[in-house]
């Protein structure tokens, strides 16, 4: 009964932190004449997927192929923050970029990979 009471009281605590933490995180919000509106930082997540056709071996042409698709990822990261500050954002600021390149093969489909990314920023908006 102890052992419940203790993980009970610390569920709790670590709730009160969490919300607490993310209170100072996302700034205040105001009504404007545009409605609700953020004064704070806020952050933004984009996510792309997309399939290369080609060799998906161990091959020097296949090794091209998949940094030619982790490159597509990355390109498409340092362009955000423009097409975000042409949008709705003043400031703009890369948080963190993930690559994930996954092989496909077999008789019943094209050989190839399989790649996604995801990007995270934090903006102030205008």
């Amino acid at each position: 009964m102890k052992i419940r009471s203790f993980f009970a009281y610390a569920g709790i605590g670590l709730l009160a932190m969490t919300a607490s933490a993310m209170g100072q995180s996302l700034g205040r919000v105001e009504q404007g004449s545009g409605g609700l509106r953020q004064d704070g930082p806020v952050r933004v997540q984009t996510s792309i997927n997309f399939f290369v056709a080609g060799p998906s071996g161990d091959s020097e042409e296949a090794q091209k192929l998949r940094e030619r698709a982790r490159r597509a990822v990355y390109e498409m990261a340092a362009h955000e923050c423009d097409v975000l500050r042409e949008v709705l954002a003043r400031d703009c600021r890369m948080e963190s970029v993930n690559t994930n390149v996954n092989r496909q093969f077999g008789p019943q489909q094209t050989e190839g990979f399989n790649i996604s990314g995801t990007m995270a920023f934090q903006i102030t908006l205008k």
